[in-house]
């Protein structure tokens, strides 16, 4: 029987659960703090910086929230980013004194970042998928591949974009439309698309069941290897694009470039709610982990509370407290 109070049955309007809550808390807090310390917080400069800034992350987090709702985990995106950026450099250097500074090469650098990051997504995926070698194992590998890479690349110093080139390749970060820059614009056009896959499509339906249970998908008629390839392939190519948008921002890339990228996205696929293990996602949750951390290092550099070199250990925390939580919620269900 259903409990009435009265004679009537009981029906009310109840609250999100704290999954789903928290975090949305957390980011309200944090504006709020941040205008309380420094008038400049809310300054139309620097929110757009904020969201610039964080586009790189929030690309690549979205891609990272496929992967560990399908049960993956990818260590190697910032090493990644950076192979690409002067694979990117160097490519594009080398066809100067052919193509010339203009519009084709800059679709043949793009071309090459997404091929790139495509390329590497599916090595990731094949060796985890077909040989079954365990996903950490396997991007903590070329993690460190990648790095040396873009090192040697280097010769140990810094990849440098033609100034020439590099003055033509601004606008995709500095410039937008109607002062919206193009990272940001970016960033909203790839969520939306995230959240319509992962909410609307059959795409992110065979990702959840691959990573709640593997043997139960499979006899859901679900290929659970093709899903998971599928996710690093995707992953690739975000942080591709993540890439195409950032290396017009410095024209450069060395050894340093794209350094705790993984970390970050990573706490921020795990702040907005989806389940480490797999099984469960949510992109629009991920964009809410991004802008807390995003707004945690605006803060930093604001005020002298905390020493900005500390981020990285803020981060860290804040991973462990998010799984921390997740653990006491399933508990609770």
């Amino acid at each position: 029987m259903t409990s009435t109070t009265e004679g009537a049955p009981t029906r009310g309007w109840k609250l999100p659960p704290m999954g789903v809550l928290g975090p949305i808390l957390a980011l309200i807090a944090l504006i709020v703090l941040g205008a309380a310390m420094n008038p400049s917080f809310l300054a139309y400069a620097n929110i757009t910086n904020v969201l610039a800034r964080s586009a790189f992350i929030g690309i690549i987090a979205v891609g990272m929230t496929f992967v560990i709702t399908a049960g993956g985990l990818d260590l190697s995106v910032g090493s990644m980013a950076a192979f690409i950026a002067g694979l990117m450099i160097l490519v594009m250097n080398a066809a100067l004194p052919t193509l010339g500074v203009g519009v084709p090469i800059i679709l043949l650098g793009m071309a090459v970042a997404l091929v790139a990051g495509l390329l590497a997504g599916l090595l990731n995926g094949f060796l985890i998928t077909t040989l079954g070698i365990e996903a950490f194992i396997v991007t903590l590998g070329t993690m460190g591949i990648y790095r040396s890479l873009v090192t040697w690349l280097a010769d140990g110093g810094t990849l440098s974009l033609d100034f020439g080139l590099r003055t033509f390749y601004r606008p995709v970060y500095f410039d937008g439309i109607l002062g919206v820059s193009w990272p940001i614009i970016v960033f909203a056009l790839v969520v939306i698309a995230g959240e319509v896959l992962m909410g609307r499509m059959r795409f992110g339906r065979h990702c959840a069941a691959t990573g709640s249970n593997e043997q139960v998908a499979h006899y859901s008629n679900v290929d659970v290897n093709r899903t998971r390839l599928a996710t690093y392939a995707m992953l690739g190519v975000l942080v591709g694009v993540a890439t195409i948008m950032y290396v017009p921002r410095l024209g450069s890339a060395s050894a340093s470039t794209g350094v705790l990228w993984e970390l970050e996205a990573i706490a921020a696929v795990i702040i907005g709610g989806t389940v480490l293990k797999g099984g469960f996602g949510r992109v629009w949750g991920t964009v809410i982990g991004v802008l807390i951390l995003s707004l945690i290092d605006n803060i930093l550099n604001l005020t002298d509370l905390v020493s900005p070199y500390l981020n990285g250990a803020i981060q860290g925390v804040i991973i462990i407290l998010a799984v921390i939580l997740q653990r006491e919620s399933r508990a609770k269900d």
